[in-house]
């Protein structure tokens, strides 16, 4: 597949979309009621279609000013290694380009799935440790 084949289209992925996605890439169950609220808070989003299927997404969280969030970049496992997930990322920070306050700089952060690291290094993102850690933690009911 050439990358003419593929249309990146400025719009969050839908509920079914965001679930077909998420479960494709191995990311597990998702609840859909969360993901709507999750998704309908986002500041930004975009999809790649291929002829006329979502095939990937991104999507940016955050304040929309100083602090983006980079989440969600899945792109089907049969389209990825295509330059699909490139071009979702470039648009994504695109548009924290032209978002960032004119007189500072924004912080992006985002995790990677286990073996995706080298992805996200070809695109300016490294590991800041030991002198910066990145943690979460996850807060189940």
């Amino acid at each position: 597949m050439t990358m003419d084949e593929y249309e990146i289209i400025e719009r969050l992925p839908t509920v079914a979309e965001h679930q077909f996605l998420w479960e494709s890439v191995g990311w597990g169950d998702v609840d859909t009621g969360m993901t709507k609220a999750s998704i309908a808070a986002s500041v930004y989003g975009v999809v790649a279609v291929h002829k006329g299927v979502t095939v990937g997404m991104g999507r940016i969280v955050g304040d929309g000013a100083m602090y983006f969030y980079i989440q969600d970049v899945a792109v089907l496992p049969e389209h990825q290694a295509s330059g699909v997930g490139s071009r979702i990322l470039e648009q994504l920070l695109t548009f924290i380009r032209t978002s960032t306050h004119p007189s500072g700089a924004a912080f992006i952060g985002l995790f990677a799935s286990e073996g995706k690291e080298k992805f996200y290094e070809k695109h300016g993102f490294r590991d800041y440790s030991p002198g910066m850690t990145g943690m979460f933690t996850v807060m189940d009911r």
